[in-house]
């Protein structure tokens, strides 16, 4: 799916040549990683990991692009499973309660078809045997340009674009919200500070990859 080589039979998605490529980041093992660092200051998370470094013209940005844009939507179940593995075999990592996806703009998904995040997080969620739960956190649709306003008042637009559904049922729950890519890290940390307006809910943070 990356170089075009033909994949044999017991392959899934990439060649082994492609697979060996894969620039992982190991941040399910590193207490305060780069990820965790990103949101320091900023919200109060448990635990957050990338699987994978984000460069430019490099092999993880040709795979989202596919898993976003070609229709490649199972790559989003094989990246779910690499980390779901990481995780499961990783001390450091807690035991969550819930999995739940960054909700997509209303018009991608019109477009698009689907959520590229929810394959992963429902991989995930399915390794470590707990509910992945799209319906709490929703978007709303966008009514203004966003262009001529202060970095300031953008964000605080960006936090009222999400709101939250049936919130008691995860009151005093551990959640593990899953992206794509963290580039600013701004919508993540909108959808944490909209999430932890729930009574004792604990965050934490998974993505397919780190912008560096």
């Amino acid at each position: 799916m990356h170089c075009e080589v033909p994949l044999n039979s017991n392959v899934e998605h990439i060649c082994l040549r492609c697979r060996f490529e894969l620039p992982m980041t190991n941040f399910s093992q590193q207490e305060g990683n780069d990820l965790e660092q990103s949101f320091h200051g900023r919200v109060s998370i448990d635990f957050a990991t990338s699987l994978l470094r984000y460069q430019r013209k490099g092999i993880t940005q040709h795979l989202i692009h596919q898993l976003k844009y070609k229709d490649k939507e199972e790559l989003g179940t094989f990246f779910g499973k690499l980390l779901a593995s990481e995780l499961t075999e990783n001390e450091r990592c807690p035991r969550f309660d819930f999995v739940i996806p960054v909700p997509l703009h209303l018009k991608k998904m019109k477009t698009r078809g689907y959520n590229q995040v929810n394959k992963f997080g429902q991989e995930i969620a399915k390794t470590l045997a707990i509910p992945f739960n799209d319906v709490i956190l929703k978007r709303k649709l966008d009514t203004q340009t966003q262009t001529s306003k202060l970095r300031i008042d953008r964000f605080k637009d960006l936090q009222e674009k999400f709101f939250i559904q049936n919130g008691a049922l995860f009151e005093n729950k551990h959640v593990l919200l899953v992206d794509d890519v963290v580039t600013t890290g701004a919508t993540l940390e909108a959808c944490v500070i909209k999430l932890q307006k729930i009574n004792g809910i604990k965050v934490s943070i998974a993505t397919i990859a780190f912008t560096e």
